[in-house]
């Protein structure tokens, strides 16, 4: 299994660029994870094309129809895994642990967002991932999942 994965985007509108990243790299994957700061609802409508797209509300995301829609944490089943998804909170620095705080251990894989900054670690028991910034770097990852439940990360220059 294979999760594309991204966040901050912080488009107004889907430019012509995300199309090639969408076919190369989002489309493909079985499932598509948005860690927030997504934006707009036109962003949003544009990732709602995966048949398998996970998306929870980051602190840019003001418009009322993502408010409505998009919650600030995400628990789900995929396959093997159990996933959280949230954006994030707080001063830049302590970010990671407290998302690692907030989900704990018993989650196989927590995505999150807000640093712009990639980190694939390891905090309390908990295997976190941070894809960078798919707007400002045009930084995403793809996590690929063993039947056995084993996770690789490469993060990935869309530029």
């Amino acid at each position: 299994m294979k999760i594309a994965v991204i966040s901050d985007t912080h488009l107004e509108a889907p430019p012509g660029w995300l199309d090639g990243v969408y076919e190369k790299w989002l489309g493909p994957a079985d499932y598509l994870v948005h860690c927030g700061d997504i934006t707009t609802p036109e962003v949003w409508s544009y990732f709602m094309q995966h048949d398998n797209f996970l998306c929870v509300r980051g602190n840019c995301d003001w418009d009322p129809q993502l408010v409505d829609e998009l919650e600030p944490m995400l628990s789900v089943k995929i396959g093997p895994l159990t996933l959280g998804v949230t954006h994030g909170w707080g001063p830049r620095p302590q970010v990671s642990v407290k998302v690692a705080q907030a989900f704990g251990p018993s989650y196989d894989l927590v995505c999150y967002g807000h640093t712009h900054a990639r980190d694939w670690s390891i905090i309390d028991g908990v295997q976190l991932l941070n894809p960078g910034s798919l707007g400002e770097s045009r930084s995403l990852a793809l996590v690929t999942v063993s039947q056995d439940g084993n996770m690789e990360c490469e993060f990935v220059d869309a530029s």
